[in-house]
């Protein structure tokens, strides 16, 4: 990796916890070509592109359906084990046990060593397993893929964006330092309470026991969340808050799997960033951000799929670092 690259990945790591993307100081000589020929043919070929894009107004949702479907049968797996007592997916997303493997939350099995204020056997050999799948699928893969409430916040966002267009309120976001900020207070909470305080408030955990068990008052929490992101911060759990998508985040720095940015190809339209769950992820298809001309997006992506499903010219992909492109 050279000193170019190996900057761009250092900083892609500091924007994960809060710092704001940078126009970056140097670029490889490869990008700098690349984008002098853009910038003398990108906008007779935006025009045309955004021609065709109106002729042809139905977009993929194909990443988007498949991220949902997974995410809806991860889930209901839980439901079907325990309603009819089956031994497949006991528990709940905190720790549970696939036919017989134990599978624990690094960040709740954290939370609750940090409590105990001691290293506890079981909970490492529990998370071993789940800490493999998320280095292999990269972390935040999780939050996307497999945890309830963002699929809740992602339709609550939707909600928030429809009356921002109609200007009943108002696009408001927080400094995403505080997320950082949020983890650690939660860490020391553990550590000087002797009490897991997040996974008490944790809408992850919430919202999974009840769709097992059955619901109970702390579903009001999780309402109060909704309501507050519909109609003043929209993701404001997810994006400034939560502690679960910072520590899954650290995991992924080195997953194989990534969402790769091609530049040749981009128009820098900016759909992809419209419609980004993490749009700061995708500050470099910024026009004139890139620093090579290929690029993977930093380990806070969610790796939803949605600027994969919306980018018009197929500039970013799935792909599996030395190996080939999943699409």
């Amino acid at each position: 990796m050279n000193a170019i690259l190996k900057r761009r990945f250092i900083d892609q790591i500091l924007v994960m916890f809060g710092r704001e993307p940078k126009k970056p100081a140097a670029i490889t000589e490869r990008a700098v070509k690349a984008h002098e020929l853009k910038r003398l043919t990108n906008k007779a070929d935006l025009q045309a592109l955004k021609a065709h894009q109106r002729a042809h107004e139905e977009k993929s949702t194909k990443w988007r359906n498949r991220r949902w479907a997974t995410l809806i049968v991860t889930n209901l797996l839980f439901v079907v084990s325990f309603y009819f007592d089956v031994q497949l997916l006991e528990g709940a997303l905190t720790a549970s046990r696939f036919v017989g493997f134990h599978l624990i939350d690094l960040n709740s099995a954290l939370q609750v060593m940090l409590a105990h204020k001691h290293i506890i056997t079981n909970l490492l050999i529990g998370t071993g397993t789940v800490l493999v799948l998320w280095i292999l699928l990269g972390g935040r893969t999780f939050c996307s893929w497999v945890c309830p409430y963002h699929l809740l916040a992602e339709w609550a966002e939707n909600i928030h964006l429809w009356l921002v267009k109609k200007k009943l309120v108002t696009d408001a976001p927080i400094d995403r330092r505080l997320r950082t900020v949020f983890w650690i207070v939660f860490a020391l909470l553990a550590v000087i309470t002797g009490y897991t305080v997040f996974e008490a408030i944790s809408p992850t955990g919430i919202l999974s026991r009840a769709l097992i068990y059955g619901p109970g008052l702390a579903l009001l929490w999780v309402l109060a969340l909704l309501i507050f992101e519909v109609f003043f911060v929209r993701r404001a759990w997810c994006r400034y808050a939560c502690p679960i998508g910072l520590t899954y985040g650290v995991v992924g720095i080195v997953s194989p799997l990534r969402i790769k940015y091609t530049l040749d190809g981009c128009f820098h339209e900016g759909d992809c960033r419209k419609v980004c769950l993490v749009p700061h992820v995708l500050d470099t298809v910024i026009k004139g951000r890139a620093v090579d001309t290929e690029i993977a997006i930093g380990p806070d992506c969610t790796r939803c799929g949605l600027c994969v499903d919306t980018c018009p010219t197929g500039s970013l992909k799935f792909d599996i670092k030395g190996l080939s492109r999943l699409m």
